[in-house]
């Protein structure tokens, strides 16, 4: 959600580097955009409403120069999408980016107001330049003045400045909101997220919260909000920027669920051994879970639905309680938590705000806390008592599709790891089940040989306005998240339920404008229970899209109009292959309704804030 550049370095590079980094940085949502750049001992600042495109048009026209800058792609929280809201905002000779929420924004306005300052804008971030501006005014440096305004601030944020009273610096901070610093040639860089960076560096250092940056050409420096030097490692970054382009699929979603048998692969790769049924898992202590009798899960929007699957994972194998909590509700009640209780924050990114604050929320109460999450020394891996890294890659379409699988594959392996740390599972039993993983990737590429055909389906769909997914044991939660991901990229109304709550109202709603979607391996536990549903549903002349792995399905034929039959997996891996056809039907409903699928409206990629 937003996205921040900033660049200090070489003047010819600058404007090129700041629009490459908030294109490669649109995936994360937004309604418009703006850089500023000191040049000739003042700010040019250039903003617009709406995509990107008419920024860099603008930009183009005036062919601005300088040898440092800042860049920013805007999702509305304070104030309408406007030009006038856009970032940068500025005050005097200071301009400000920002991501997160001010949330005592009122009151300094107030006093900026008192003060003479004037505001132009209905955003939060407008405080920020007024408030350096006239720290600046009152006699401090620039750098001393962004360290006052900083320590005055409350909220979540990602901040960068620049200052034409010294313009040889950027200065940043962030909390509870990602920011990373890249090392250059005689020249730094900043970014809310490693692609905006990957062409130009793979050196990075991860910002901890209050941490106050100041970088100048050839210099990077890091301290605390008092001036105190801080020691950050530099991470050196393995994706390769191609993992971030398009590779000649029309959108990056499609090459993600292509890439899925791949990502899988990589989650697993290295950390079972085929002969002793042991899982291993880098840097995590065996010990932090010995005790745990309890397990509290937390995530939101697809993260949550892995772990409803992931609860159903650990209970089988592992044998211990698992609870799923939504996130962001979880801190708003009163968790009752010991030090025999296991907390797991799900996040792809591993900056979202609320599943960040939940997992502190549980620390702090004494649980033991682990995080399944894409991103290296992400906010929720370097809080977290350990880590459980997917090794995705990046994912750049909104609508998560790989993270979703590879979460699920995580929680297998955790849910083996677990059960033989308990002593539930026999070394004959693990052999067999991580057998099981891995035939996945390769029943994930016979899956998406269906694409063709779910393509054809998807044609005869794509003007309903409503449609209702059904799903039994694990894979009711496939329910949820295949109506969240067409109702996500489609913008049609879609809604999943557990089958056997049908009866309880939702069949209130099927008529024969009802394409209802009922996922149905052919497991022998809930087989027969959705038949019951689908002679239900065909009761009242809804529309019966039915995905299964049972080959006699087939003779169905006549009672449901569409047979979408995925390749037969154990039970818990199942919702691995039940997704695949459900993600591929989302996207091409949305391609056929000519909507924009990677950048759906209204959806961030990254949700930093509550």
């Amino acid at each position: 959600m937003c996205g921040i550049l900033g660049y200090i370095g070489n003047q010819s590079k600058t404007v090129d580097v700041l629009l490459q980094g908030l294109t490669r940085l649109e995936y994360r949502g937004y309604d418009s955009s703006g850089i500023a750049i000191i040049q000739d001992g003042r700010a040019r600042v250039f903003k617009s409403k709406g995509k990107l495109s008419k920024l860099k048009t603008k930009v183009k026209k005036h062919s601005p120069k300088g040898l440092l800058g800042i860049g920013h792609t805007r999702w509305a929280t304070h104030g309408d999408a406007s030009q006038k809201n856009a970032h940068p905002h500025v005050s005097g000779g200071t301009s400000v980016v920002h991501n997160g929420i001010i949330e005592n924004y009122l009151e300094l306005k107030n006093e900026l107001k008192k003060k003479g300052f004037k505001f132009y804008s209905d955003t939060d971030t407008e405080v920020i330049a007024h408030l350096i501006e006239d720290t600046i005014e009152g006699g401090l440096c620039f750098e001393d003045a962004a360290r006052a305004a900083f320590e005055r601030i409350e909220g979540s944020y990602a901040i960068a400045v620049i200052s034409d009273k010294d313009p040889d610096k950027v200065i940043a901070t962030r909390k509870f909101s990602p920011l990373i610093l890249a090392i250059g040639d005689h020249e730094n860089y900043l970014a809310s997220d490693v692609p905006a960076i990957l062409p130009f560096s793979r050196k990075v250092i991860y910002l901890e919260d209050g941490d106050v940056a100041v970088l100048e050409r050839d210099t990077i420096s890091i301290t605390d909000i008092d001036g105190k030097h801080v020691s950050r490692d530099v991470q050196e970054i393995n994706w390769d920027p191609i993992s971030a382009e398009k590779c000649g699929y029309r959108h990056f979603m499609m090459k993600e669920i292509f890439e899925q048998p791949r990502a899988v692969l990589d989650t697993m790769r290295g950390r079972f051994s085929e002969e002793t049924g042991d899982v291993y898992f880098e840097g995590l202590d065996a010990s932090l879970f010995k005790n745990v009798n309890r397990i509290v899960a937390l995530a939101c929007g697809t993260s949550y639905h892995a772990s409803l699957i992931g609860k159903y994972m650990i209970e089988k194998i592992a044998k211990v309680s698992v609870e799923v909590d939504i996130a962001s509700e979880f801190r708003y009640r009163k968790p009752i938590l010991d030090n025999k209780t296991l907390a797991i924050a799900v996040s792809q990114s591993g900056e979202t705000a609320d599943t960040s604050e939940a997992l502190l929320e549980a620390k702090g109460r004494g649980a033991t806390t682990l995080c399944i999450t894409n991103v290296m020394m992400s906010k929720i891996a370097r809080d977290a008592d350990g880590v459980i890294y997917t090794h995705a890659g990046p994912e750049i379409g909104v609508a998560s599709t790989k993270a979703f699988t590879t979460q699920l594959i995580a929680f297998y392996l955790f849910a083996i790891y677990l059960g033989r740390i308990k002593k539930q599972l026999t070394k004959k039993q693990s052999i067999e089940m991580i057998k099981e993983a891995i035939s996945i990737p390769q029943l994930i590429e016979i899956t998406l040989k269906l694409d063709g055909r779910i393509k054809e389906l998807a044609k005869e769909f794509f003007k309903y306005r409503n449609f209702l997914y059904l799903g039994r044991g694990i894979n009711h939660p496939i329910a949820f998240e295949g109506a969240l991901k067409l109702k996500e990229i489609s913008y049609i109304h879609a809604e999943g339920y557990a089958a056997g709550e049908m009866k309880h109202g939702p069949i209130a709603l099927i008529d024969e404008d009802m394409p209802v979607v009922l996922i149905a391996p052919g497991d022998g536990v809930t087989y027969k229970k959705i038949l019951g549903n689908l002679q239900e549903v065909r009761a009242r002349r809804g529309k019966v899209i039915f995905l299964t792995s049972d080959p006699g399905a087939q003779e169905l034929q006549g009672i449901v109009d569409k047979v979408i039959e995925v390749p037969d997996s154990s039970y818990l891996l199942s919702p691995i292959i039940s997704i695949i056809p459900l993600q591929l039907l989302a996207y091409h409903i949305a391609t056929y309704k000519g909507t924009d699928v990677d950048q759906p409206r209204n959806l961030a990629k990254v949700v930093t804030v509550e």
